[in-house]
């Protein structure tokens, strides 16, 4: 798991602990709209651990098929990276020669 995707993993997992401690606080607290409020945190709080799960599980995917058409053609995937990386290298030297006139 690369940097970027630990930082939002850890956010998520604070944001969800931080809900859960709310609900817990407010949990005595008597009120129409604070119940209703409650419910709605609780219902958002469950869809995003079904989003979280369901991104998760497509990345994973993602990188095992990557992974695996790496390894059955790995001059092909080579050359795929040469060509991307002369394309970028391209209109990064023709951007530059543009703003030099």
């Amino acid at each position: 798991m690369n940097t970027q995707t630990q930082s939002i993993h850890d956010d998520m997992g604070q944001l969800a602990d931080d809900a859960r401690a709310l609900m817990a606080a407010t949990a005595d607290v008597a009120g129409e709209k604070v119940g209703e409020a409650r419910k709605r945190l609780a219902a958002a709080l469950e869809r995003g651990k079904e989003i979280y799960g369901s991104v998760r599980e497509k990345a994973v995917e993602g990188a095992k098929a990557a992974d695996q058409a790496v390894h059955e053609h790995p001059y092909q995937a080579v050359a795929v990276g040469v060509a991307v990386g002369a394309v970028i290298g391209f209109l990064i030297a023709r951007r530059c020669s543009c703003h030099r006139h």
